[in-house]
């Protein structure tokens, strides 16, 4: 009986756990749509609202699954349920003179009110919902900060805790930049549309920040045990891909972005040992990098340079063209990086790509160069905080058999980072080399 009853509870639990690993999954990929269909419902004004809607559908779903266990189609489930629920708000708020102003006639009256919803709530106009909810984020009532917070967080289901990390800032300063973009949707009425073709080149700016960022907590997540997520990488992917088929969209700066994605996914499978550690560029098996996302990079580098001007992502891809096309490590054309670093700091400088600079020069140039480069660095002190400025420093005093000096550098990037992966990286330099 004993056995049975411990069989039985570890079936639950692993349900259990699969349920939560389901919603967690599904939290990313579909709190998004939901969050925009219902945007597109309530108006930019109710956001709010149609957070809440979200975060009781999820939640709902959390509680029902692990009861009655996953249904055949989460997804479907979700929207039905996200449909009705936002019936039932608009009954209720319908009567409120403020909310009635922001909704349709459609929506006012109880005959149409049903079928409007069922029309609007559907997944057949995801892509374009999500597209104009990207370009709503972005309103220019808005700062720049808070478009690209709000993107994270209304169409990429990213927490404030993760939003913070991604600027380099604190929990309190997101909160407060989301709720008066919340507050400014109400003060100036924003419609739920794609903006005139004035304003598309400096709102569709911002938009591919926020899908950068998002790719880039993948890539190297900050708030995870995992360094590599997949699903945020997959998911800027798919909000890069919206735009570019878009025709409304100069797809110029979108392909450049989807080339740098593609060619940066493409060694996933090789970044990490089987024990989850870490392997450096001229560590990795390169027999293990994808070749369709590199080919797909190639296509989308190729349909970049249609274009006029050369935006920031054009560069960055042109420096991950040369690694993922490099045979070795040792063949990699290091000049033509450099170039493409130089152009960033001539036209899109920052402390950050400076420091990206240094570490090529001294590639070129040996390590001593490349710490004079690193000690030249425009407003080195904004990278106090940056864990990568005290790990490359150390780096390059390993490589100058100055273990002690190295030794310090690894200490103080290993109290800045806080992903689990890069902290056994810095330990096991320390152990290895350090003494």
């Amino acid at each position: 009986m004993r056995s049975i009853i411990i069989t039985y509870k570890k079936f639950f639990l692993d349900q259990l756990s699969q349920i939560e690993q389901t919603v967690d999954h599904l939290f990313r990929h579909e709190w998004g749509k939901l969050v925009a269909v219902l945007t597109k419902l309530f108006g930019p004004q109710n956001l709010q609202l149609a957070e809440d809607v979200v975060q009781d559908t999820l939640l709902q779903a959390f509680n029902n699954w692990k009861i009655n266990g996953l249904p055949q189609n989460p997804s479907a489930w979700l929207f039905t349920v996200a449909r009705n629920k936002a019936i039932d708000v608009l009954r209720q708020q319908k009567r409120k003179e403020a909310f009635s102003k922001t909704i349709t006639p459609l929506l006012q009256s109880e005959y149409t009110l049903v079928p409007t919803v069922q029309d609007m709530v559907n997944t057949n106009t995801i892509d374009d919902d999500q597209l104009r909810m990207m370009f709503v984020c972005c309103h220019p009532s808005l700062s720049t900060e808070a478009q690209v917070a709000l993107i994270l967080k209304t169409l990429c289901g990213f927490s404030v805790t993760e939003i913070a990390k991604a600027f380099v800032t604190g929990y309190d300063t997101i909160e407060k930049r989301l709720y008066r973009a919340r507050q400014n949707f109400r003060d100036h009425h924003v419609p739920f549309d794609l903006p005139l073709v004035a304003e598309l080149d400096q709102r569709l700016e911002n938009v591919l920040m926020a899908i950068y960022l998002l790719f880039n907590e993948g890539y190297n997540s900050t708030q995870n045990d995992n360094l590599i997520r997949r699903d945020l990488m997959q998911e800027a992917i798919r909000l890069g891909e919206l735009i570019c088929r878009s025709p409304a969209i100069d797809h110029t700066n979108a392909h450049a972005l989807l080339a740098l994605m593609h060619f940066n996914a493409s060694r996933n499978e090789s970044r990490l040992d089987a024990a989850g550690n870490i392997l450096l560029l001229q560590l990795q098996d390169r027999t293990k990098w994808n070749s369709s996302l590199i080919q797909n990079g190639i296509q989308h580098l190729e349909a970049a340079a249609s274009g006029k001007k050369i935006s920031k992502y054009h560069l960055e891809a042109g420096i991950a063209y040369e690694h993922a096309t490099a045979t070795s490590y040792t063949t990699t054309n290091w000049k033509n990086i450099l170039q493409c670093y130089n152009l960033l700091c001539k036209f899109y400088p920052s402390p950050v790509v400076e420091l990206n600079r240094a570490i090529v020069i001294a590639e070129l140039y040996g390590p001593a160069e490349g710490i004079k480069a690193i000690e030249t660095i425009t407003q080195l002190s904004s990278l106090k905080k940056y864990y990568l400025l005290p790990a490359t420093l150390g780096e390059l005093h390993l490589q100058l058999q100055q273990p002690d000096k190295a030794k310090q550098f690894f200490l103080e990037a290993l109290v800045l980072t806080h992903a689990a992966s890069e902290k056994k990286l810095l330990q096991q330099k320390i152990i290895q080399f350090c003494g």
